[in-house]
């Protein structure tokens, strides 16, 4: 969680030839949204810093989908357990996110008061404060912030703190079992998360 140690990964991934090709249209229509290559680009930062062992886990811990039908429209979404932890959507041509972290890693006294809430900090990690508001989902220690804009959005995953607590929400709950949304995983977008761009093209052949 500290970004100390990289954690030994695999080279394999548990591969579904029919979950890949299940989603192979949702990932192309994405594909013609404007707001695609911030998708992919941010996707690519998230799965490369915020999910510890990304290809050991794939699907069984974590998943990633396409266009879900969920309520929302997001365009894209990944979850963990029971959870959905990390979604982006569009706003206009661009894109918007919303992030869900511990609210202790958020206060100023690292409690879970509500009026502690280290506002400060939170507009320090985007490039304009209009950029980040915030919301109380229920359940213990839990904290909603969304984010606007790709800058923005670039800058809150480059902030050592916030990636921390990034980390450390999604480690919670992957750690709390098996991944419940394995059914929706895209494998088009993990290639991505994971740095394997190719692979659905060369899997597809």
């Amino acid at each position: 969680m500290q970004g100390k140690t990289t954690l030994r990964d695999t080279d394999k991934r548990a591969e579904s030839p029919e979950l890949r090709l299940k989603y192979v249209p949702r990932f192309e229509k994405l594909l013609r949204r404007p707001q695609a290559q911030e998708v992919l680009e941010i996707l690519r930062r998230y799965g490369r810093d915020c999910i510890p062992i990304p290809r050991r886990t794939e699907r069984h811990y974590w998943s990633v989908s396409c266009l879900p039908s969920t309520p929302g429209k997001a365009l894209v979404r990944v979850n963990a357990s029971w959870m959905e932890f990390f979604a982006l959507y569009a706003d206009g041509e661009g894109i918007r996110s919303n992030f869900l972290v511990h609210l202790s890693d958020f206060t100023t006294d690292h409690s879970l008061g509500q009026d502690q809430l280290d506002e400060t900090f939170l507009e320090r990690c985007v490039t304009t404060p209009e950029d980040v508001s915030y919301f109380f989902p229920r359940g213990e220690d839990i904290f909603g912030i969304k984010v606007r804009g790709f800058r923005s959005i670039c800058k809150f995953l480059a902030t050592r703190r916030a990636l921390r607590a990034i980390r450390a929400f999604n480690l919670t709950h992957m750690n709390r079992g098996r991944n419940a949304y394995q059914a929706s995983h895209c494998y088009s977008l993990a290639d991505y998360m994971l740095g394997d761009r190719g692979a659905h093209r060369s899997r597809a052949k």
